[in-house]
């Protein structure tokens, strides 16, 4: 059987307006497995970034539970969040949130820098194909390589998690395929597990395994057996 590195149990989020409750999440239960690349799909609003944020160590559950590999997150004060953060997991966004004055080289090795076990920021940009860009500004790359930066930024540190919120969102069909090719070859390399969120449902194709959301809960579960290649997602 696979090896759970996530769980939760009862997730809740509720924000206040006024007199009124919402619930970004309103009772998750769910399980996520090492080394799978999981996407979760789902309309926006539905609780898929808010789930990601509280898995991340970013966000504090309004109620339920959390575990990372048999470790409760659930009551960690945001200083042991931030230590959970370092050490085991990598973010990527839509929006790249590079430094731009520095180049992609020290972009990367801001992270590199304070990591506990990291690998050399011109390892990490060799490993998403910009070993000859390395030395060039954000201002003077394009929007799928400024995104491979941020993913050789985030797997720098050598995560065991990977948690990636819409990472072509911004990107046009031809650049978002080969961002989704290097985060598969992650994947597929290290066996770092990924989670992807994405509107795209077409992405779900490339998934070990698909988790819908809806309302702020779970409305499906669904395990690949075929995946295809990114290179075969229709946009």
């Amino acid at each position: 059987m696979a090896e759970i590195i996530f769980r939760t149990q009862g997730v809740t989020k509720v924000y206040n307006t006024g007199d009124v409750k919402v619930f970004a999440l309103d009772g998750v239960d769910l399980e996520l497995y090492k080394s799978e690349l999981t996407v979760l799909l789902g309309p926006s609003g539905s609780g898929k970034s808010t789930l990601l944020n509280i898995l991340g160590g970013l966000d504090h559950a309004t109620g339920g539970r959390v575990w990372f590999d048999n470790t409760e997150l659930t009551n960690m004060s945001d200083r042991e969040l931030t230590k959970y953060r370092r050490d085991h997991v990598g973010f990527v966004f839509q929006f790249y949130n590079l430094v731009p004055s520095l180049t992609a080289r020290e972009n990367v090795q801001l992270v590199t820098d304070v990591a506990p076990d990291p690998m050399p920021a011109d390892e990490a940009l060799g490993l998403v194909g910009l070993g000859k860009r390395m030395d060039h500004f954000p201002s003077e790359m394009s929007g799928g390589e400024q995104q491979r930066v941020a993913i050789a930024r985030a797997i720098a540190k050598r995560p065991q998690i990977l948690l990636c919120d819409e990472p072509t969102g911004a990107l046009d069909s031809t650049t978002g395929v080969q961002v989704l090719e290097v985060l598969r070859d992650i994947n597929d390399r290290f066996g770092t597990t990924t989670v992807v969120i994405t509107h795209n449902a077409e992405i779900q194709r490339m998934a070990h395994r698909v988790i819908f959301f809806q309302d702020g809960k779970i409305s499906e579960t669904r395990v690949n057996e075929t995946r295809v290649a990114p290179s075969e997602i229709v946009w």
